[in-house]
């Protein structure tokens, strides 16, 4: 590599070391406060928060590190140009599109970290981090098994344990569900265990009797069922029914691109939402090498000024927007139909396409002046 591409490229590093730190920081911290204020709330220790914040921090760089790349490629081609390394590059004859190659290199780089990170480290973080939410999930279910009070776990649910046998068996077990005032169930049992399962916690009642009343049309019915042993789902008692499923975010892209039909039924999705989620993993690294590009183009058309290049720093940030927002509809269309995965490419494509533009003027201002110029002195002269 020249040597005039390393110095670029080295600047380039540096800077983006520090804003992806600075960066990084900011949004983890974020993140942090507000998963600390829900499982402390729920009774979860400091370690607990810890290690639910370190899972969340390889999404956290995946998303951050475009951000940054394009952070450091501003700043870094505005340096150059404010102590005037830039313009004499360019006297030297140097075009754009020879000083863009340390650039795309420098995007490349930041391009294969998110690659490692979307197809390997997030979803490893994913998958232990519904790993422990389950195990979270039950150990606050657990919690609200004391004997001796009636409690209430949620709106219209009454539990009560007389006593906790030393071997864990719930003593003379009851339990009411009256959320629903048309169908009330009440759960009586000599003994009741809570079994965990890798579908969440089981409550198994023995030698009791299920009484529902019902209500319909005006008038009142009900049933009485006596069992020897009843296995009952205890987050549909306390949760209302909430969805097991695994993350279809913790599977390997290889998984997704072939998903079998374990994996969709383990998930409860479909190929085609499998598909489209593979092809964002694919598609996400490309969007560091034109925010790195559009950072760095961007400042190099307008020529030098005492004034600095404020206005083409606000012309970069707008064009990241642009790419930004049509990356978040094409998102968007994708979770609506996850046919209408191709439209994750276009965004990058976009960014690509007004990259390659703006050299293509950078590289040719004084012509496009001269044309501007020659255009009202032929009016004059008509």
């Amino acid at each position: 590599m020249p040597r005039i591409d390393r110095y670029i490229l080295s600047q380039f590093l540096t800077l983006f070391g520090f804003f992806a730190l600075v960066l990084v920081s900011v949004y983890w911290i974020n993140r942090a406060v507000s998963l600390f204020e829900n499982l402390i709330s729920d009774g979860q220790t400091a370690l607990v928060v810890l290690e639910f914040t370190a899972l969340t921090l390889p999404l956290v760089i995946s998303i951050v590190l475009p951000i940054a790349a394009f952070a450091a490629s501003a700043y870094g081609t505005n340096r150059l140009a404010s102590e005037s390394e830039l313009v004499a590059m360019q006297a030297a004859g140097i075009s754009p599109w020879r000083l863009a190659r340390p650039v795309l290199a420098f995007g490349v780089m930041v391009g294969v970290m998110v690659a490692v990170l979307v197809h390997s480290v997030v979803p490893m973080a994913r998958g232990r981090l519904a790993d422990r939410q389950a195990e979270i999930s039950q150990n606050v279910t657990a919690q609200f098994l004391r004997a001796g009070a009636f409690q209430y776990p949620v709106t219209g649910v009454t539990l009560y344990i007389s006593k906790v046998a030393d071997d864990g068996r719930l003593l003379y077990f009851f339990l009411e569900d009256a959320r629903d005032p048309n169908n009330q169930t009440t759960y009586t049992a000599t003994e009741a265990l809570v079994v965990r399962t890798d579908d969440g916690p089981r409550l198994v009642m023995m030698q009791g009797m299920v009484q529902n009343l019902r209500q319909t049309g005006g008038r009142q019915s009900l049933s009485v069922t006596r069992f020897g042993e009843l296995a009952y789902d205890l987050d549909t008692l306390l949760d209302g029914g909430s969805s097991r499923n695994r993350d279809l975010r913790a599977y390997s892209t290889s998984q997704l691109m072939r998903a079998d039909a374990e994996l969709l039924a383990a998930t409860g999705s479909t190929a085609d939402k499998a598909r489209a989620e593979a092809h964002q993993r694919l598609a996400k690294p490309f969007q560091s090498p034109v925010a790195a590009l559009l950072g760095f183009a961007m400042l190099l058309i307008g020529g030098y000024s005492r004034f600095g290049v404020w206005k083409q720093v606000i012309w970069a940030v707008v064009a990241l927007i642009l790419v930004q927002f049509l990356g978040t509809a094409a998102e968007s269309q994708v979770a609506q139909n996850a046919t209408r995965w191709p439209l994750i490419y276009l965004p990058p494509l976009v960014g690509a396409a007004i990259c390659a533009t703006i050299l293509w003027v950078a590289a040719k201002p004084r012509r496009l002046r001269k044309g501007a110029a020659a255009a009202p002195a032929a009016g004059d002269g008509s």
